[in-house]
């Protein structure tokens, strides 16, 4: 499939590859160059935003020291 640059640097994205990645009107494209030129393109699908609440809470918490005798400890183990 090919498509035209517009004066403005516009392109429409073909309606096929639009089916394909469920495009809607307002989503965001991620261009992704590759080292040999090639570039990829793909749908942001998910804002940081999103990610709120993916994670469970602790049932524990921690204090500072605490958190940094764990990651003195994880990295001595390196």
């Amino acid at each position: 499939m090919t498509a035209t640059l517009t004066s403005k640097g516009q392109v429409t994205v073909p309606k096929k590859i639009r089916e394909i990645l469920k495009l809607r009107p307002g989503d965001r494209l991620d261009f992704l160059v590759e080292t040999d030129g090639t570039v990829r393109i793909a749908p942001v699908t998910a804002s940081v935003k999103d990610l709120k609440g993916i994670v469970p809470k602790p049932s524990k918490s921690l204090s500072l020291e605490e958190m940094d005798r764990a990651i003195a400890a994880g990295a001595a183990k390196r």
